[in-house]
């Protein structure tokens, strides 16, 4: 829980303001928050104490009304005032066992559709970020013979699967398929990638012929893997949701937020690195450190492969989020991802 010099009652107060706030667009005034939330004082102490919090930087007063708005701090303080096991709506528990129960068994369009439903679910956009080779290890690696050579197939422990055509100008001989299959299946079962590869590079090295040839082959796809299978790559759903009438306030926010999801690379790097180890995190406003995102908050939390965090899935919406709903939404989705990547990826 937030600490703060105001008091409790300011605390009550500022609590009061940023809800009511988040729930009209409207800017807040002591009769208002006397009005609705009895906190058991009189308008003028509201009225002083809102003036107060304002001096502290919590709320501000527009030019135009007599009531208030909660700053970027008003609203970090009412996030972190709130229950930390914020219980979801039956509907949203409904939904999410339903979404759940249908998803086909395919990481990426696991992920496309989480980040369609999870857009349903708190009608922001939201962002769900594939699992990247850095935070994968091969589960299973093959070699499937083809007519003109043969398919490689990679398992990462975080459920993605990719696929690469080994070519051979000659073909490539079955013995020499075999043993490399039976190669790979041994020394690169639970390694990183770049492990993997250099294992491989070391057993070519020391083949000869067809075997040498084949390995060499298999080391070289599991290079270009990792150059493009890098953090850089989500699934982003209900954009059109931040476009929304009473989203933001003004039109060159949504601009700016619309380039930088379609831009992608600066804005998926900052929510990876976001979604660390802590269960759910979130900015707001100027705390985020991409520029088009000063006005927007972001909920974000990691899913797991096993214990390891493997991709991530966020809310991006305005200040005034529903962070309640927003955060309980977030929760509950990553963890059951998490459960469901760990079944794929078994």
């Amino acid at each position: 829980m937030a600490t703060t010099p105001m008091g409790a009652r300011k605390a009550r107060v500022l609590r009061a303001v940023v809800g009511d706030y988040i729930r009209t667009a409207e800017p807040v005034g002591s009769g208002t928050v006397a009005t609705r939330y009895r906190l058991g004082v009189s308008p003028a102490t509201i009225r002083n104490d809102m003036a107060t919090l304002e001096e502290l930087g919590y709320l501000v007063q527009p030019h135009t009304s007599a009531g208030r708005v909660p700053t970027d701090l008003g609203y970090r303080f009412y996030v972190d005032t709130l229950p930390r096991r914020a219980a979801l709506s039956d509907t949203q528990r409904r939904a999410i066992a339903v979404f759940f129960g249908e998803v086909p068994p395919d990481v990426e369009e696991v992920l496309r559709r989480t980040a369609s439903f999870l857009s349903q679910l708190t009608h922001y956009a939201a962002v769900a970020l594939a699992p990247d080779v850095e935070r994968s290890r091969v589960a299973y690696a093959d070699l499937i013979p083809l007519a003109s050579g043969a398919l490689l197939v990679v398992v990462g422990d975080t459920g993605r699967v990719d696929k690469r055509l080994i070519e051979a100008a000659d073909g490539v001989s079955e013995p020499a398929l075999r043993r490399t299959s039976e190669a790979l299946r041994r020394s690169v079962a639970g390694r990183s990638y770049a492990e993997a590869r250099r294992r491989i590079d070391r057993a070519a090295a020391a083949a000869a012929g067809d075997d040498r040839d084949v390995l060499a082959a298999v080391a070289q796809a599991f290079a270009d893997l990792e150059r493009s299978g890098g953090p850089d790559h989500a699934f982003i759903g209900g954009v059109a949701n931040i476009a929304g009438e009473d989203a933001f306030e003004r039109r060159e926010t949504v601009r700016r937020l619309f380039e930088a999801l379609e831009e992608e690379a600066a804005v998926l790097r900052f929510l990876r690195g976001l979604a660390g180890e802590e269960e759910v995190a979130v900015t707001i406003g100027r705390e985020n450190p991409v520029a088009a995102m000063r006005e927007a908050s972001v909920v974000v939390a990691p899913y797991r492969a096993g214990h390891r965090p493997a991709g991530a899935i966020a809310v991006i919406g305005p200040t005034r989020m529903h962070y309640t709903t927003s955060i309980s939404a977030v929760r509950a989705v990553s963890r059951r991802l998490s459960g469901l990547i760990e079944t794929l990826a078994g």
